[in-house]
């Protein structure tokens, strides 16, 4: 099966074609045919489309030969965050592919892949973070957002995802700084192998977005 895999929730634009072979008795295997990652956190709308169209290219595809879709449903900051989200949905209702959308914290702690407890952390702004912590690969605690001094992490033994923000809990440090098309489908593989209904794509913002509707600038406005 091919895939497409996208995610903006972060400040890298990614997209990949990735080949999962199906099994029956062991994991799906997942492989890499051609991706395209740009770190650039004010222009996903710009590059993502170009992204897509270049790794079909290279990998001697068409759109019309792609089985699926995965996407990046966050957390990450609003604008970034729906720009993968509506490429994807654009991509499975023009193919009439399903569309699966996983948490992109998890897609980094699968391309990290090692026993132990694993604390994953992205940028929220605001001087915050978006975490999630693994204990052998599986999330057990998270998604959500905080501030990096008021995060407890006992008994982490390695931290990945955003490099400056990971190098300050002093830990072990997995160089793993976004999501990539291969840990993205990974987390998706069971789904898509078996080929299962998807449910529909709901962003993890975990808070609200900074742009505020007329009525709601009115109200705030009217509370001065």
């Amino acid at each position: 099966m091919l895939v497409l895999a996208v995610d903006t929730s972060t400040p890298a634009v990614t997209a990949g074609v990735v080949r999962l072979t199906e099994s029956a008795d062991s994991d799906a295997a997942v492989t890499t045919v051609a991706m395209r990652v740009r770190v650039d956190a004010r222009s996903h709308a710009e590059i993502l489309t170009p992204n897509i169209l270049e790794c079909l290219t290279e990998s001697g595809i068409t759109a019309a030969d792609l089985d699926a879709v995965v996407v990046g449903l966050g957390p990450g900051p609003y604008t970034g965050l729906r720009v993968g989200m509506a490429t994807a949905a654009a991509f499975g209702d023009a193919l009439g592919a399903p569309v699966y959308g996983v948490c992109s914290l998890d897609a980094i702690a699968a391309d990290v892949a090692e026993p132990g407890c694993l604390l994953v952390v992205t940028d929220a702004r605001r001087r915050e973070i978006y975490w999630a912590r693994y204990e052998a690969g599986v999330r057990v605690g998270g998604p959500d957002v905080i501030a990096p001094a008021e995060l407890e992490y006992g008994g982490v033994d390695a931290v990945a995802g955003s490099a400056p923000h990971a190098a300050a809990f002093g830990l072990a440090v997995r160089d793993v700084q976004a999501p990539s098309p291969a840990g993205l489908v990974a987390v998706a593989a069971a789904d898509v192998e078996g080929r299962a209904v998807p449910g529909p794509l709901v962003p993890l913002y975990l808070r609200r977005p900074d742009a505020k509707t007329l009525d709601e600038r009115a109200a705030a406005k009217a509370r001065q």
